[in-house]
């Protein structure tokens, strides 16, 4: 999939720059990959290569470890495809957050990593000396597979880290995955590991696509891409509709985490975990070492530098933990990733090919950004058509011109980077690139701001910022108008049907029953998708009215906050900004686009079309743990885990899973996790016995009797 999004009848668009805007790239990739994934996933039917896709995942990865305060819970960033969850599957919650990790892109990188660790622990009074497990980063698709006494009950994909896809019937034909584990199992084993295709089964996939495509052409049928690399087959392979497909593919497993753990202690380190795991029958990469010291895991990295292509799978670091497990609750986590653990990232892979062409495009924002057009080449484990130029001022800083040959440039498999030209090779009289003056999509000016560095198409009406806004309101995230795609659109946008995102509301249904390819059952389906869409919650109607800045998660807790849209609309910056999570750039953002005159006209037009408004329903119980994060370990009797954190939720506390400073009461009930209760202990954590958990959530106190320190 490629880099950019593809707007109607022009070249592809690189999206905003992520040095000035990063808010607004991180904003824009997750929409793009939301919108891949459905067309890739749901529909058969990509609509950008898979090289490119690949590059929209990793830029967004990279930009959310840089800004860490623009993380969402929802955010799509996945070890492999996007993580929305398809509709081929049913969502599964995962009882235990499946996390992403920072990145280390050199020894440097990995030393400070480990020098936090070190301060974090030196305040936490922890003087030993800290032991690393080093693991293989294998290039494949997480998954979190679940045992219930010892047996084999589920499968799903990290997606968000909260909720995943169920792929208990295709993961259940894997052959390296044991249905039944050995041993004396305990009561709920969940196992975190990495499902990939290797290298050979990858090959055999190639020829087996070509041969089938050579007799489709002969009969006159559609042929289907052939894989470009084993993570994107691989991904593909395990979310087939058919599970015998899966079955044929050849896929493999390894494990590297436990997730939740009921009916047994917990192994005093990460090392010991994973010889656990051995024990019951579960896969563990045999190349997974323990070492004493920094040098030594920068070592074992340098090692798999030179021999990743070594193995019959592929890899693109080597993921380095802290082995001590009451260390690693010591560490925690941040919004994102555990501070405990870092993935090494393998250096940039380089390579030279030709500057075809620099074009612009023009955003939903109507940020012009430069992208270059390159001829293909094969770099960093896909193949690269185009690269992001950032803005005029970084072309004219890297001094590459179309016609030059330039290096290319995957670090870290973020979004592929012209480096800069090979001067030697620069034809003679090549003429520098001169940033247009006018929109490539509507032909108004370009303006540029005074001390900034980013051309803006200004016309509101620019066909290509119209069309692209509407795209995302009619995407699943938002509205999920299904039928109303970029194509359709396009059509009405047109046929002078469509104007705004009001406009989907009041369609002549008259006109489309006359165009090709919409008869009575199309006209049908979409009418009543768009009616469905009217009662859609309030946080999608919020995301999809394509605030800057604004995501999915933030719109879940505007509406979440506030309950209304007429409370939104009318809510000063600083009542916005006190949102927990939503911050000052969200705030102003959304402050300033609903006091735009054109934008309420347009809300007052959607609300008279009969959109939903009013956001979940409060809880009517008094509020006694506002504020509190509460931990359960155990059971609670009379409430299943769910029921729990529900109660906790419901009286305006935080139900979280590990212990930290931070953490008001553990619950202790039966079969508690000894670790949790180490920690509380170690920490100075009060411990409520769970016969005092409904005296617990009605007060809000802690009981006089039965909590300890």
């Amino acid at each position: 999939m490629s880099t950019q999004e593809v707007p109607t009848g022009s070249a592809v668009a690189a999206g905003p720059d992520a040095e000035l805007d990063p808010a607004g790239r991180i904003d824009w990739l997750r929409d793009q990959i939301r919108r891949h994934d459905a067309a890739y996933y749901e529909h058969d039917a990509p609509t950008i290569p898979d090289a490119d896709y690949d590059a929209l995942v990793r830029d967004l990865r990279t930009l959310e470890s840089q800004h860490p305060d623009l993380i969402t819970p929802d955010s799509p960033t996945v070890d492999g495809v996007g993580g929305a969850p398809s509709a081929l599957f049913a969502p599964v919650e995962h009882r235990v957050r499946m996390m992403s990790l920072d990145n280390a892109m050199d020894l440097a990188e990995l030393v400070a990593w480990g020098e936090r660790t070190a301060r974090l622990l030196a305040k936490a009074g922890v003087e030993d000396a800290v032991r690393y497990t080093c693991e293989l980063k294998i290039d494949g698709l997480a998954v979190s597979i679940r045992y219930e006494q010892g047996r084999f009950v589920q499968a799903a994909t990290r997606g968000n880290g909260r909720v995943g896809e169920d792929v208990t019937d295709n993961v259940r034909r894997i052959d390296a995955v044991p249905a039944q584990l050995s041993g004396a199992a305990p009561e709920v084993l969940e196992a975190r590991g990495e499902i990939y295709l290797p290298i050979s089964a990858f090959h055999a996939l190639q020829e087996r696509t070509r041969q089938e495509n050579d007799a489709a052409e002969a009969a006159g049928r559609r042929t289907r891409p052939v894989p470009v690399n084993p993570r994107n087959a691989g991904a593909g392979s395990l979310r087939q509709k058919d599970p015998e497909v899966t079955a044929g593919r050849g896929l493999d497993w390894w494990c590297y985490q436990l997730g939740e753990v009921v009916g047994a202690e917990l192994p005093p380190s990460h090392s010991a975990a994973l010889e656990w795991m051995g024990q019951l029958g579960l896969p563990v990469n045999p190349t997974t070492q323990t070492f004493d010291t920094l040098d030594e895991v920068h070592e074992f990295c340098r090692h798999w530098v030179d021999h990743r292509h070594d193995l019959p799978y592929e890899i693109d670091g080597v993921v380095v933990k802290v082995d001590d497990l009451a260390v690693q609750q010591l560490l925690g986590f941040t919004s994102k990733a555990p501070r405990w653990a870092i993935a090494f990232k393998l250096p940039p892979e380089e390579r030279t090919t030709l500057l075809r062409d620099i074009q612009v495009s023009i955003g939903r924002t109507g940020k012009a950004t430069p992208f270059a057009v390159l001829e293909p080449v094969f770099v960093g484990g896909s193949t690269v058509s185009m690269a992001t130029l950032h803005n005029e001022d970084q072309v004219r800083h890297k001094d590459v011109r179309p016609g030059d040959t330039v290096i290319v440039r995957k670090a870290g498999d973020v979004i592929p980077e012209v480096v800069g030209p090979v001067v030697d090779l620069r034809p003679d009289g090549l003429a520098e690139w001169t940033f247009p003056t006018d929109c490539p999509a509507c032909g108004a000016p370009l303006v540029r701001l005074e001390g900034e560095a980013q051309h803006l198409c200004r016309n509101p009406s620019c066909p290509q910022q119209r069309l692209a806004a509407l795209s995302h309101f009619a995407s699943r995230g938002a509205m999920d108008i299904d039928g109303l795609g970029e194509q359709q659109l396009a059509l009405f946008l047109e046929q002078g049907l469509l104007e705004d995102l009001a406009g989907i509301y009041a369609l002549d249904w008259d006109r489309i029953a006359e165009f090709p390819g919409y008869g009575e059952t199309s006209v049908r389906n979409l009418r009543r998708s768009i009616d469905e869409s009217r009662s859609r919650p309030l946080a999608n109607l919020l995301f999809g009215l394509n605030i800057v800045h604004l995501g999915s998660a933030g719109a879940e807790l505007l509406a979440g906050a506030l309950g209304d849209l007429d409370t939104i609309m009318a809510a000063p910056v600083e009542e916005l900004e006190a949102i927990d999570g939503v911050g000052p750039v969200i705030a102003a953002s959304v402050h300033d686009w609903f006091s735009d005159d054109r934008n309420r006209a347009l809300v007052q037009r959607l609300v008279d079309a009969g959109v939903n408004t009013t956001g979940p329903e409060r809880s009517l119980l008094p509020q006694s743990l506002a504020g509190k994060a509460v931990v359960v370990s155990g059971a609670v009797p009379g409430r299943t885990r769910e029921e729990t954190a529900d109660a906790i939720k419901a009286r305006g506390g935080k139900a979280t899973s590990s212990v930290s400073k931070k953490t008001w009461a553990l619950v202790v009930g039966d079969d508690p996790g000894g670790s949790k209760l180490a920690k509380a202990e170690q920490l100075g954590v009060p411990v409520v016995p769970a016969t005092e958990f409904e005296q617990l959530i009605e007060t809000g106190e802690l009981p006089e009797t039965g909590a300890t320190t």
